[in-house]
């Protein structure tokens, strides 16, 4: 009997358990990292014959470029794909709701909300010469192609094709129950269990789907993406940008030092990268590199400060400026601006000041530092030879006027261990 119903059990697992499914989390804005991690995974899942791939979804949008990747491999997909934005609180905007209707099935938790797919434009756009208000036709032409773009993807899920329009061109958003209401979205679970047993039977693409029991497998960022996907934050380019400012000028101030330069050099480096998928604003960027000149010059100028305050205004306008700050997530915070705007004058101050005032100081060590020195003749000198005595030794010296034993001499140059002296007028 025991063994029985050991054997039931044993049976019974295996089937309950023969199904699963693969789940992705992403929390933050996409990015490259993001559009990489969810085409590796669609790949994993198919790989493993997974019933379908979940794609648990918080974000406050992104690139349109990444947005673009992960909709064509959505919609290529060769296994259901459902999208879920949680936990609750969660919100698909943007970017993040054109992944959501690009789903085999769209689903949200309660109190979460979707929508607000109006583009913004990145780096500002490149105008044409034809144009009278280039921005605003360049900002007409990114609106329109998003609209149709919206459409295609509505129409291709058969999801409310109006109500995706108008969340591109009015930046509509709605909560998760008038999704479901207008057909947004199709399901509306309280979690992934919840979530599992309403896809349980649903029939996508002619194959049936089994969730009710089917076993979770959480597909991680790998190494890589992760760091990536951390690291694209306006934060984190902003710390990155101050590291190359400190380390490149620390070492021509210093030179000789090495790891300042090095550490800035890939702090360059990677802001660079960043700066190539962030939405910088070039004023920003100038204001801030005008600040950097201005405490330079201040080293060197006798301004009593004018040209540090110049660079401090400089800089504070230049960091509240260098990202888009209608986008929230792009939204730089003073809690890091103000801190950085009074470091920077410090370290340009008293770090830099010094290190280039004493690079302008003269010789005191060695026999340039013997140069323009008055001593008094130790012997007779003329063209041929006499003896000084300097720095606590005596020296070989010439002259080419011929000087007195005790006379005033100053050292007009060093030959080798030659002092070459004139009378001192």
């Amino acid at each position: 009997m025991v063994t029985c119903l050991a054997l039931w059990f044993a049976v019974f697992t295996a089937s309950a358990f023969e199904e699963k499914i693969c789940l992705i989390k992403i929390s933050g804005a996409i990015g490259p990292a993001t559009a990489s991690y969810i085409a590796r995974s669609l790949e994993e899942a198919n790989s493993r014959n997974a019933q379908c791939l979940v794609i648990q979804l918080d974000t406050p949008g992104g690139l349109l470029a990444s947005t673009q990747m992960i909709v064509q491999n959505l919609l290529a997909s060769p296994i259901p794909v459902i999208v879920y934005v949680a936990p609750a609180g969660a919100t698909a905007t943007s970017a993040g709701c054109f992944i959501t209707l690009a789903a085999s099935v769209a689903a949200m938790a309660p109190t979460t909300t979707i929508g607000a797919a109006h583009p913004v434009m990145i780096g500002g756009g490149i105008p044409s010469q034809d144009d009278k208000k280039p921005d605003e036709t360049m900002k007409q032409k990114l609106e329109n192609f998003s609209v149709s773009y919206m459409e295609a993807i509505a129409a291709k899920r058969n999801r409310n094709v109006e109500w995706a329009k108008s969340a591109v061109r009015e930046s509509a958003s709605i909560p998760a129950e008038k999704a479901l209401e207008l057909k947004v979205i199709e399901i509306i679970a309280q979690d992934l269990s919840d979530l599992q047993r309403q896809l349980d039977g649903r029939v996508i693409d002619g194959k049936e789907l089994k969730t009710a029991q089917a076993e979770v497998i959480e597909i991680g960022m790998s190494p890589s993406e992760a760091i990536f996907q951390s690291l694209w934050r306006p934060e984190v380019m902003f710390i990155l940008m101050l590291i190359a400012i400190y380390g490149i000028i620390g070492e021509l101030s210093n030179p000789g030092a090495i790891l300042p330069g090095v550490v800035g050099a890939i702090a360059l480096l990677l802001a660079l990268y960043m700066a190539a998928i962030l939405p910088i604003n070039v004023t920003g960027l100038v204001l801030i590199g005008l600040a950097v000149v201005l405490f330079v010059f201040d080293v060197f100028a006798p301004t009593h400060g004018v040209l540090t305050v110049g660079g401090i205004v400089a800089f504070l306008i230049g960091s509240l400026m260098l990202f888009d700050r209608n986008n929230p997530f792009f939204r730089l915070s003073l809690a890091y601006i103000i801190p950085a705007t009074i470091l920077t004058a410090l370290f340009f101050v008293f770090i830099i000041g010094k290190g280039l005032r004493a690079q302008l100081l003269p010789t005191r060590t060695g026999k340039e530092s013997l140069l323009g020195k008055t001593i008094a003749a130790s012997s007779a000198i003329d063209s041929s030879g006499g003896k000084v005595f300097v720095e606590g030794e005596y020296w070989n010296a010439i002259s080419d006027t011929p000087i007195k034993e005790g006379e005033a001499v100053e050292v007009s140059a060093v030959l080798g261990l030659t002092l070459k002296v004139r009378p001192k007028s």
